[in-house]
């Protein structure tokens, strides 16, 4: 979901597309800002062309007259590609039905009103030579870092139980990682808390990344931030060396001089689990998704991040078990046990339905 962060006299908040940062519409300034945001995670600025699969139906977003015009019923089939070749429930389970919604129009100020992207088919996604999991390479890794404080953040356990049904693999959390003696730059903000520097935590990450890890990812309760033009950022990641950090402190009642409760916590979970969901499905090679309401859609602040699914539309969900090769039903049992024992009862009914329609 890449809300991420803020230049120093930024009132308005726009999220880099793969970076996790946040830019700032100031024109020119914004762009030459973006490109060197990907530069720095060594992503090509650039979309692959893929083969459409339906004569007669183009899968890219479309823009009419500066406006996002969302994909047709053709073109979203046309993304998810052919299954001639998938077993029979893989074949079930990329069929656009009912509990799937179309992306809708962009409201004023979200994630496609400001940015036009064009989109990601299955057909490009593949073409683009993803990482995968292997024998080798099958493991998330989550180290926690500095002062995480589990009666103010998500719960290790709860993140590592998400993790594991989301993507269907094994995640371990490593002991957590004290900040003294580590080559990491903290800053100290007059008017606000200490930051630590994101760009030193990946590289302190890069070395100490686990043989068997598909990636390594720092999660702590630390601000962030990636250089000294930015205010602040959520999260960033390198790609290429499958290394990332997130920060969920900016979820939390107490960082904006609240108290917290229960209905509080359970947002704060969601939220973290969204953003960690979202930022590691960046890191199979995922881009943002036009084409279906979906947790791998773009969002521009907060309240639109809050309005989009925890759930994989079948064009995203083909691409991360692409990557993740997990048995699909039972991925979604476990996203509905996790569902329900979270008290997310929108996700859990969403989850039991997907079930009856694989049956």
């Amino acid at each position: 979901m890449d809300l991420a962060g803020s230049f120093k006299r930024s009132p308005i908040f726009q999220k880099d597309s793969y970076t996790t940062k946040t830019i700032v519409n100031f024109g020119k300034i914004a762009v030459m800002e973006m490109r060197k945001a990907l530069m720095l995670i060594g992503i090509a600025a650039c979309f692959l062309t893929g083969a459409l699969v339906m004569t007669g139906a183009s899968p890219m977003a479309q823009v009419q007259n500066g406006d996002f015009v969302p994909p047709d019923r053709d073109a979203r089939r046309a993304a998810t590609g052919s299954t001639r070749q998938l077993s029979r429930t893989m074949r079930k389970a990329l069929v656009e039905s009912e509990l799937f919604q179309p992306i809708p129009t962009p409201r004023p100020g979200d994630w496609l009103d400001a940015h036009h992207e064009p989109g990601q088919t299955f057909a490009q996604f593949a073409r683009s030579r993803p990482n995968r999991s292997d024998q080798t390479r099958n493991t998330l890794y989550f180290v926690p870092l500095g002062d995480y404080d589990e009666t103010v953040g998500p719960e290790l356990k709860s993140l590592e139980r998400f993790a594991r049904a989301f993507f269907g693999m094994p995640v371990k959390t490593l002991p957590v990682r004290s900040l003294d003696g580590l080559p990491i730059k903290v800053r100290q903000r007059s008017d606000g808390p200490k930051q630590l520097l994101s760009t030193d935590v990946l590289a302190w990450l890069k070395p100490i990344l686990p043989d068997d890890a598909y990636c390594l990812l720092a999660i702590t309760m630390e601000d962030l931030y990636p250089d000294e033009k930015w205010n602040y950022v959520f999260g960033q990641a390198s790609l290429n060396d499958r290394v990332g950090v997130y920060s969920f402190i900016r979820y939390t009642p107490e960082f904006h001089g609240e108290v917290s409760d229960t209905s509080h916590r359970k947002t704060i979970l969601r939220r973290s689990c969204k953003v960690l969901a979202h930022e590691t499905g960046h890191m199979f090679g995922i881009r943002h998704c036009v084409h279906f309401h979906c947790l791998m859609n773009g969002s521009n602040n907060l309240s639109e991040a809050d309005r989009q699914p925890l759930h994989l539309c079948p064009v995203c969900l083909r691409k991360l078990h692409f990557g993740a090769q997990f048995d699909v039903p039972r991925r979604y049992e476990s996203l509905r046990q996790f569902s329900e024992e979270a008290k997310w009862q929108d996700e859990a009914d969403w989850m039991a339905a997907r079930l009856q329609q694989l049956q």
